[in-house]
């Protein structure tokens, strides 16, 4: 069986294996691959090719997770004492108000988890393999061992593989071993010992190719694999974004104060010698209403609501927190192939070397982007576009693939008796191969005599934003393979001049994006000279560029300066883009990186925020947080209002739950100090909890001000606890008003309740509408459904005391005149919660030294 053999790490390391060895165990076919019948087999008897380990996830489960709190866990002990000790009506309320709690929360997160799982299906990483003799893409997740996978640059490794043939394969190992250079891979026999590093005739899931091609076989999926040993021992988890350690540490901080207001009231309780039992009862009832357990809930529905909402921008979350560091982000750094310009790049000229149109240079052209068999890139689509010569005569023998490191291809052909190597790359790396020039007559020339006026040409057509790609050969008699020295010693033919118009609105969109408050660095390979045209086009100042040569001369210290000022980085090395975008986050920026190819993904690994398009490299969207559908600021510009909506509505609860909670606390704190009797019952209380976060859990739904989107957000806990002091003392001073005003009418300690929970659960459920908006709160229209949520609770809460449920509660009906006097209460609440607001912010804005329309 399989199992028991290759595949197993009791069989031995299978790089210490002859082909035929590999084949034999794999049970492999190596010319037409596995059938999809015995694919299909082996994908139900090993499974997905995924690494994480399967997850309880079915309704039960996510059920009991909402009662994965310890202060549930310690509240349901009581009810169970409670049942056998105590009163059994009021225990069985309670489990009852607590059930209602989870179910809610259950449907809201169940509803959030299907959304997730909808979306992220419709970002798939898949592979090229052989299977019944036909080359076709599968998923990733449907390799099974035994499959045979054809692999080029930017392909992302679907499993750990036997190399069968490869060619100038260099494989980025870095996620797996922590080496920063490259590997080199080559097909043999190795030691059964020798370490992972060293394994050079295999390839390892979780690793992707950086250039070249390989044939290979695959020999071990999902846990199995060594990454995925690794990932089974280690519970790997991402980096704490600056959202999450502020709700963190909030959260923290409102529950170490609810700590200690608690142990004190649960001691005053008890010295003022009243029922243990319901003491104990009464102060986990009030942690539960006071501590902020339904936050992680709430952030979770309000990021899968984002996420459903950006994906409606074609916008895919692959990272849920993600969306927090997109609202935050102040600097996109991209590309400008396919994002400023249109990316449909064309060909519009072979040229010799006095300028002129050359067919042999087209010719050249033509029969390298012909024969090559790298990853599919517009350059060749380009040239290939642009004429068809007859290549019948011609054979190919060899290739060197594209890399970024010498940045250029060739191609080694055979015409007759005569071998050609044919090399189309950079101009300036071309030339630099060159010893020889051909004329337009046919002659050759020492390169010195024309390098000037090549390089002249080539600023010409530069700066008017042409892309310059350099065309040179070598004659070779007998030559049947070359390797990475052979393509030296070369003649310059010529060089084809490629055009990239800019997107319709491209301006326009740039102002957009300032006008969000995101700046814009944009990071290209091409020449200083094409920068300089770019930046006029986008009306940037010439003196904003920075070149990737004095980079190198530049400190990291001063590097951090100049990111600051300078927009746009010219002649930018890949290892390049990581140095800007850490650069620009020690400058205090939240980084987004958009990009799509192979030589970003360590940039893309650096940013805030990693953004990937669809179309691009597989290993880029399989590291990308957020992949967009289309490759266009447009459609970003829609992302980032979308994530800063979902941002401002987190921040909503929040601010609602802090000022809330606070002020019960020392509201429930000081009325026991006056009062002989609980001020609530423990159901009471819980009831309230659930009463007052109904409407919260519509949040989601709500709307947001414009001015809320127009710049980026952050979770500023300074500003948090402010609004928290100063709304949850307001929140106390209405509280104390209620209990005199019950105390002085002589209400009875069912009316007392009554009354308090009538005016706390009416009052919460105004501020959320007032609360809601830096506006006055009539200038800001809240959604349908938080509307709805609101007034239900309202309407509900003014008539519980008239139904039957009131005497199990602990409910009585209110006299007119209290019920006048606690409206009366609410209304002033409301309106000195709206006074107080428009104080706080504007002195707020005065201290952070902002403008009112600002905020």
């Amino acid at each position: 069986m399989m199992r028991s053999s290759l595949d197993s790490k009791s069989a031995g390391a299978f790089w210490s294996f002859s082909p035929d060895q590999v084949i034999a165990f794999s049970k492999a076919n190596p010319k037409d691959g596995l059938s999809d019948i015995e694919a299909q087999r082996r994908l139900r008897r090993f499974g997905k090719n995924v690494i994480q380990k399967k997850t309880r996830t079915g309704n039960f489960w996510l059920f009991l997770k909402q009662l994965d709190n310890p202060l549930i866990f310690i509240l349901l002990t009581c009810v169970i004492l409670s049942l056998i000790l105590y009163d059994s009506s009021d225990a069985l309320i309670i489990l009852a108000i607590i059930a209602i709690s989870c179910v809610l929360s259950f449907f809201q997160e169940k509803r959030a988890l299907g959304a997730m799982e909808k979306l992220l299906h419709m970002i798939k990483i898949k592979t090229t393999v052989i299977r019944d003799s036909e080359v076709r893409e599968v998923p990733v997740d449907h390799v099974v061992p035994g499959d045979l996978i054809q692999l080029g640059a930017g392909d992302m490794i679907p499993g750990d593989c036997y190399i069968l043939e490869c060619k100038d394969l260099f494989v980025d190992e870095a996620a797996l071993t922590g080496e920063t250079f490259l590997s080199e891979k080559s097909p043999g026999v190795l030691a059964a010992d020798i370490t992972i590093s060293k394994r050079s005739n295999a390839l390892f899931m979780g690793t992707h190719v950086v250039s070249g091609t390989a044939k290979v076989l695959v020999v071990r999926t999902g846990l199995e694999t060594e990454f995925g040993e690794i990932s089974g021992r280690l519970s790997k988890q991402p980096p704490e974004t600056e959202f999450e350690r502020g709700i963190r540490q909030f959260s923290f901080l409102l529950l170490k104060v609810t700590v200690v207001i608690l142990i004190s009231i649960f001691a005053l309780n008890i010295y003022q010698q009243r029922p243990l039992m319901e003491s104990l009862l009464f102060s986990l009832a009030l942690a539960v209403g006071l501590t902020p357990q339904l936050l992680p809930a709430i952030i979770s529905i309000n990021l899968a609501k984002g996420a459903e909402r950006m994906a409606k921008s074609k916008v895919i979350v692959k990272r849920l927190s993600s969306i927090e560091d997109l609202g935050s982000m102040d600097i996109l750094c991209c590309d400008k192939t396919g994002t400023l310009t249109s990316g449909d790049i064309k060909l519009n000229g072979a040229y010799d070397l006095s300028g002129s149109s050359s067919q042999k240079v087209s010719l050249l052209a033509y029969l390298n982007a012909h024969f090559q068999t790298g990853y599919s890139n517009p350059i060749d689509k380009a040239i290939l576009q642009f004429s068809s010569p007859d290549i019948n005569q011609w054979i190919k023998l060899d290739e060197i693939p594209y890399s970024f490191h010498r940045k250029r291809l060739s191609i080694l052909l055979k015409n007759g008796s005569e071998s050609w190597i044919v090399t189309k790359g950079a101009f300036e790396q071309v030339l630099s191969l060159c010893t020889k020039a051909e004329t337009a007559e046919g002659k050759e020339v020492d390169i010195t005599m024309c390098s000037n006026e090549l390089k002249r040409l080539y600023e010409e057509y530069s700066g008017k934003g042409f892309r310059i790609i350099g065309i040179s050969y070598r004659l070779e008699k007998d030559l049947r393979t070359i390797d990475t020295e052979d393509d030296c010693g070369m003649t310059f033919a010529g060089f084809l001049i490629f055009s990239d118009t800019p997107k319709p609105h491209v301006y326009e969109n740039i102002e957009e994006l300032r006008k969000l408050g995101i700046g814009l660095r944009i990071i290209t390979g091409d020449s200083k000279q094409a920068a300089i045209h770019l930046a006029r086009v986008l009306k940037i100042p010439e003196g904003s560029i920075l070149t990737g040569t004095e980079m190198l001369k530049m400190s990291d210290r001063a590097l951090v300066g100049q990111v600051k000022q300078k927009c746009i980085f010219a002649e930018i090395e890949p290892n390049q883009k990581e140095q800007i975008v850490l650069a620009l986050k020690n400058a205090g920026h939240v980084v987004g990186y958009l990009g799509d190819g192979i030589n970003d993904v360590t940039a893309l690994h650096s940013a805030d925020v990693s953004i990937a398009v669809d179309t691009g490299a597989d290993v880029a969207k399989d590291v990308a947080d957020i992949v967009l559908l289309e490759k266009d600021l447009s459609v970003l510009q829609k992302g980032v209002k979308s994530g800063r909506v979902t941002f401002a509505n987190t921040l909503k609860y929040i601010f609602m739950a802090a000022s809330a909670n606070f002020g019960n606390m020392f509201s429930m704190a000081g009325v026991s100090l006056f009062i002989d009797f609980l001020p609530l019952l423990p159901k009471q209380i819980l009831l309230t909890n659930l009463m007052e976060d109904l409407p919260e859990m519509m949040i989601a739904t709500d709307h947001v001000d414009e001015e809320r989107v127009q710049s980026p957000l952050k979770c500023d806990i300074a500003f948090i606890r402010k609004f928290m002091i100063t709304f949850g003392l307001i929140s106390s001073l209405f509280d104390y008003a209620t209990f005199g005003m019950l105390i002085w009418l002589n209400a009875s300690v069912e009316e007392f309740r009554t009354g308090w929970f009538v005016e706390s659960v009416v009052s919460a459920a105004l501020i959320v509408l007032i609360a809601r908006t830096f506006r006055p709160f009539y200038q800001s229209h809240p959604s349908r459904g938080l509307m709805l949520a609101v007034f239900s609770v309202i309407a509900f809460t003014f008539i519980l005391p008239y139904t039957l449920l009131a005497p199990y509660l602990g409910f009585t009906p209110l006299p007119m005149r209290l019920n006048i006097f606690v409206f009366v209460l609410i209304i002033l609440y409301a309106l000195a919660v709206e006074w107080a607001k428009k104080r706080f912010l504007l002195r707020w804005l005065a201290e952070a030294g902002k403008a009112p329309e600002t905020v």
